[in-house]
């Protein structure tokens, strides 16, 4: 047999229901939902808990002990993982940004890449820095495209005088 179930909530019945009302997140609303059970007497261990909301019961308790330790607010809050952290940091970007600027600015990415590496000591992957000039920073490589001969005048006519005879 299971060891009584006990649990004192704070808020009252009529709180937990508006706040079950006007919760936007499903996870909340599972939250409220199962205190607001135990706090109506509506159930009486955590098994019968868990088979209501379909969940483990290793994670009612979780919940519940997350409540006892921090209460409702603690319960609710969601936790996000921080993630990577950038290898281009706002002065390394600003630099960036101030390079393309300049009129010469940079004529392919792996340049971008190298004078990372030199300027900065930043390793950064090829792609990564196309995705940050291109699309982050919005910016275009200054590229000198060689311009198209400009065709001499006399030449073109010359030759068309050659097509011109039989």
């Amino acid at each position: 047999m299971s060891r009584p179930f006990k649990l004192e909530i704070a808020e009252s019945e009529a709180e937990l229901k508006k706040r079950l009302q006007f919760a936007r997140e499903a996870i909340h609303k599972e939250k409220l939902q199962m205190l607001w059970w135990v706090k109506s007497g509506q159930v009486k261990q955590q098994q019968e808990i868990a088979q209501r909301l379909g969940r483990d019961t290793s994670t009612v308790t979780r919940w519940l002990q997350q409540y006892r330790h921090d209460g409702l607010k603690g319960l609710l809050e969601i936790r996000k993982a921080p993630g990577a952290v950038r290898k281009l940091s706002d002065e390394v970007l600003a630099d960036l940004q101030q390079q393309l600027n300049r009129p010469e600015g940079f004529s392919s990415y792996g340049e971008i890449v190298e004078w990372l590496e030199i300027k900065h000591g930043v390793t950064v992957k090829y792609a990564t820095v196309y995705q940050w000039v291109r699309y982050r920073l919005g910016a275009k490589l200054k590229v000198a495209r060689p311009m198209s001969y400009r065709q001499d005048s006399q030449a073109v006519e010359n030759f068309k005088k050659t097509l011109e005879q039989p």
